[in-house]
């Protein structure tokens, strides 16, 4: 017998599309703030476990409810499988792209009397912004997700994601810079990084918008694994590169917290 789920109640595609620019926005300001003062790794770290904390709260109070709800274990077998092999695929492909770009660096010349490579200014990270570029299209896509879930789900991963994309401007901004990049350069190629967002967000509400009964149970179980994926393999591992203090791992729990209330009450 097929499974029988609600219609998701999703949002104007005017209200869709503030959400999803929302991000790219703040990624955007987040790389201009790197290039004009750039933040200590305490910072970054504590921004990421928040991230971290949030994420996980949206997938533990808005998904995992739902996707319990509908008793569908086929369903979420098959989607949560989809999810981890589609991360597992993509962390793949992407360290492969960026041990090529390490092997292209330590190829270069020998740095010149001014400090920099020869080749530093001429030459774009191409390892890294393509694996960057899939991330973010993947965020996208999970924002589709959300909004396919209803207009709560979306909002609150919207905002998660936003907190995700802010330090990520960070640190690409910064890691663009260390490779001999003018400030303006360096933000402008993380502004044209950043609509892979939009293109990820556009894609999955326009299949996803209305989706119900088995379909919306497989899709919220592929955003399951793929959140889960990207908390605890992206978010908490990078923010494991600092020692770790109380404060940081306090940030985590303040952040599960704030959207467990604001989850709640909204």
């Amino acid at each position: 017998m097929l499974l029988t789920i609600p219609t998701a109640v999703t949002p104007p595609w005017t209200t869709m599309l503030g959400f999803s620019v929302l991000p790219a926005v703040v990624m955007i300001a987040g790389a201009a703030l790197a290039v004009w003062r750039a933040p200590g790794p305490q910072l970054r770290s504590a921004i990421l476990h928040f991230a971290a904390g949030v994420i996980f709260s949206v997938v533990a109070v808005e998904l995992l409810p739902d996707i319990v709800q509908h008793h569908a274990p086929y369903e979420v077998v098959l989607g949560f499988g989809l999810g981890v092999a589609t991360m597992l695929g993509l962390r793949y492909f992407t360290q492969r792209l960026e041990k090529q770009e390490q092997a292209g660096k330590d190829a270069e010349p020998a740095a010149d009397r001014s400090g920099l490579p020869t080749s530093a200014a001429a030459t774009l990270p191409w390892g890294l912004l393509v694996a960057i570029g899939i991330d973010i299209f993947i965020d996208g896509l999970l924002l589709g997700i959300g909004f396919a879930a209803g207009a709560k789900e979306g909002t609150l991963l919207a905002i998660a994601l936003t907190i995700e994309l802010l330090s990520l401007g960070l640190a690409t901004a910064v890691e663009l810079q260390e490779g001999g990049h003018g400030k303006g350069r360096a933000v402008a190629i993380v502004a044209g990084t950043s609509l892979m967002l939009l293109i990820g967000a556009g894609i999955g509400t326009t299949l996803l918008r209305g989706a119900t009964g088995n379909l919306l149970e497989i899709v919220l179980s592929f955003g399951l694994a793929a959140l889960l994926f990207l908390v605890t393999e992206e978010l908490l591992t990078e923010a494991h590169e600092e020692t770790e203090t109380p404060l940081l791992t306090l940030s985590f729990f303040v952040g599960f917290l704030l959207f467990l209330l604001l989850g709640m009450i909204a």
